[in-house]
């Protein structure tokens, strides 16, 4: 097996160990076991169990800034100057964050992210610095050309409201599919939410 094969099936399985049980909980030993490999070997490509809850934080990285990279380079190389292309871009940026809110491949993500967000460690610095930050301020940038009167506190304020309607998609995916009143979120309903997040998030990128 090839050297990188094989560290991505480890950081596979350590996402789904760390995402349910924690760093402290997570065993190295059911990582090596769900990998297919021996504990040598994390040892040998990760130097252990925190340098592979750091690379699953570098992973998760890498992944998420995949995500928005085409709408990122897209305005780094055309930069939105006006209100209506401004709030074009703030909207893709949500759409594009919310979609993969509902994705499949997001679970595993959110469940070692949101352990972070409430006890923060360098997982989460590596991952803020690298995905998250750059993401926010582009988002906070957009919102002072489309929204110029209000203050940076507010605009940033506003950023988290907007990140909080996408993030309940996955965050609160069961509450969500309950008062939708569907078994699951389906694509169909996947699509209407979405529509709802763009008209109401329209509204806060429009000055009142």
């Amino acid at each position: 097996m090839a050297t990188q094969e094989l560290s991505d099936r480890i950081i596979g399985a350590a996402l789904e160990q760390f995402g349910r049980a924690g760093f402290d909980a997570a065993s190295t030993r059911e990582i090596a076991k769900a990998s297919g490999t021996a504990m040598s070997s994390i040892t040998y490509h990760f130097g252990g169990k925190q340098g592979l809850y750091l690379a699953c934080a570098d992973h998760i990285a890498v992944v998420i800034s995949g995500v928005h990279a085409p709408l990122m380079e897209a305005m780094k190389a055309n930069p939105p100057r006006t209100v209506e292309a401004a709030r074009a871009g703030a909207l893709a940026l949500l759409e594009n964050f919310a979609r993969f809110m509902l994705a499949p491949e997001s679970e595993t993500y959110c469940q070692f992210i949101v352990r972070e967000q409430q006890h923060p460690t360098e997982a989460f610095e590596r991952i803020y610095e690298k995905v998250m930050a750059p993401v926010l301020e582009t988002a906070t940038a957009l919102l002072a050309i489309t929204r110029p009167a209000l203050d940076e506190k507010t605009r940033r304020a506003l950023v988290t409201n907007m990140v909080g309607m996408a993030l309940i998609l996955r965050l609160g995916r069961a509450c969500v599919a309950r008062v939708m009143q569907v078994e699951d979120v389906d694509a169909e309903t996947a699509e209407f939410l979405i529509a709802n997040l763009r008209r109401t998030a329209n509204t806060l990128l429009s000055e009142s």
